[in-house]
């Protein structure tokens, strides 16, 4: 299924929907598989309720929520989502009767391999879920105190019939909540939303200001109050219209190795330490379907998300670097590793000091081991573009900033040190100033006039100079 899902979504193909998938021990499950629905970018604007064109109002409609007064240039941008910002003020919804509830099974009837989890490549420790909106709250919060929840997108393993092992990372929302149960020495309660519609997956999955609920900027994507209903088994509220809800209890010291499992890097990542859950209930509606997809070298439907997400976030980096033009982080790098930045130049060292501003911002950017610094005029999405301004705007021993025992993303095999490696700057944008003794190159274009008139001939007469 991995590899058929694999070549679709290369192929910018369909969601694919199986019907009767079959497990290696288990036989034909009667439950099918969805798998591609993020697999292009308009099907990810689809899934947070825009189109394409609106994602960069959505995107300054998110730097707002960031700034209590907002800049004059994302006002307008506030004026055209009213329904959204009366949204995100509105309560959950509680209801007595969940689609996700109509079937339950509790105690000994948990049995995960039920489920038609993958197992997505070759040397995999076992199924994985790739899709869970995973729900936690912090200790000593009510369990109808909503907005108090994280809900996140984590990597979870299935470990045997009723238990799995939840792979957060320190600085994510859900090992923050878990660290403050486990100070206390007691279990926390989670649920693991499977088949959430496509507005919660991806705002669990969005870098949203800890002052808004994920849960709530959902609802308001989908201009609805979020439909809640407690849990069967644990003391939260869950979503009442997904697929399925696992319901259970994360311990606060039993862990177990986790992987090892192909990861966006396109590398097998080690085995490491997670705790464990144990879950006390699956509940899901009649006949429900299960998501699901893959995780390796781009691309992938994380990178093609973290495509969309990175025209999301330059609203925000503009709001706190404003020379900044334009921003790509190209999924082939792992979507994160290597960032292009085009800026309006101003004054010497500026390159610089919006390179070392990106790595402080946001703490996805600290795990960024390349910037590259281009002027406005190069289009950081055109690696022609550029390539041309690395070859003929840089000079190795004079624009070339490096780094040393830096954060880094433990996943990245060439660090010398787990989480800890250099970071490499090049400023490729025209020198000014002090910044060089030489009189710089004139740029060669042509005339406005002349690239009109060029294009012109050249479209009315293409057809007949290809016959």
């Amino acid at each position: 299924m991995t590899a058929v899902h694999r070549a679709v979504l290369e192929a910018t193909g369909p969601v694919l929907q199986f019907d009767q998938p079959t497990g290696a021990f288990v036989g034909r499950f009667d439950i099918p598989v969805v798998v591609n629905l993020f697999g292009t970018t308009e099907r990810v604007a689809a899934g947070l309720g825009v189109s394409p064109d609106e994602l960069d109002d959505l995107g300054a409609f998110l730097a707002a929520l960031r700034t209590p007064t907002p800049p004059s240039g994302l006002r307008e941008a506030l004026s055209r989502w009213p329904m959204l910002k009366a949204a995100l003020s509105t309560r959950p919804k509680l209801v007595k009767t969940a689609t996700s509830q109509h079937v339950c099974h509790s105690g000994t009837d948990v049995d995960l391999s039920r489920l038609p989890i993958q197992t997505h490549w070759p040397q995999d420790a076992g199924p994985l879920i790739t899709w869970p909106v995973v729900i936690t709250r912090p200790h000593g919060s009510e369990p109808d105190a909503a907005q108090a929840y994280n809900a996140g997108v984590y990597r979870v393993q299935v470990l045997d019939r009723n238990r799995l092992i939840m792979r957060w990372l320190p600085h994510r929302g859900g090992a923050a909540h878990h660290r403050s149960w486990a100070q206390r020495n007691e279990k926390m309660p989670v649920a693991i939303v499977l088949g959430a519609d496509p507005a919660t997956l991806l705002s669990a999955a969005l870098p949203l200001p800890e002052t808004v609920s994920e849960l709530a900027f959902a609802g308001a994507l989908n201009q609805n109050r979020p439909r809640l209903s407690p849990a069967k088994s644990v003391p939260l509220l869950v979503p009442a219209d997904a697929e399925f809800v696992l319901e259970g209890w994360a311990s606060p010291s039993e862990t177990a190795p986790e992987g090892p499992f192909g990861d966006h890097t396109g590398y097998y990542n080690p085995a490491e330490p997670f705790p464990v859950m144990h879950v006390t209930a699956i509940t899901h509606r009649e006949a429900p379907l299960y998501l699901s997809t893959y995780t390796g070298r781009p691309p992938d439907e994380p990178s093609i998300i973290g495509e969309v997400f990175n025209r999301l976030a330059l609203p925000t980096i503009r709001a706190q670097i404003p020379e900044i033009h334009d921003l790509w982080l190209p999924p082939a790098a792992c979507s994160y590793r290597i960032a292009i930045v085009a800026i309006d130049k101003r004054y010497p060292g500026q390159a610089r000091r919006v390179m070392m501003a990106l790595w402080g911002m946001l703490p996805q950017f600290s795990y960024t081991k390349m910037i590259v610094a281009v002027d406005a005029d190069i289009d950081p999405r055109n690696w022609d573009d550029v390539a041309w301004a690395l070859a003929t705007r840089m000079d190795p021993g004079r624009d070339v900033m490096a780094l040393d025992r830096t954060p880094m993303d433990y996943l990245d095999f060439a660090s010398p040190e787990p989480g800890l490696a250099g970071k490499i700057g090049i400023d490729a944008t025209t020198k000014i100033g002090s910044e060089t003794l030489r009189e710089w190159g004139i740029v060669m274009r042509e005339t406005n006039a002349d690239h009109a008139f060029a294009e012109d001939l050249v479209n009315r007469l293409m057809p007949e100079l290809r016959a």
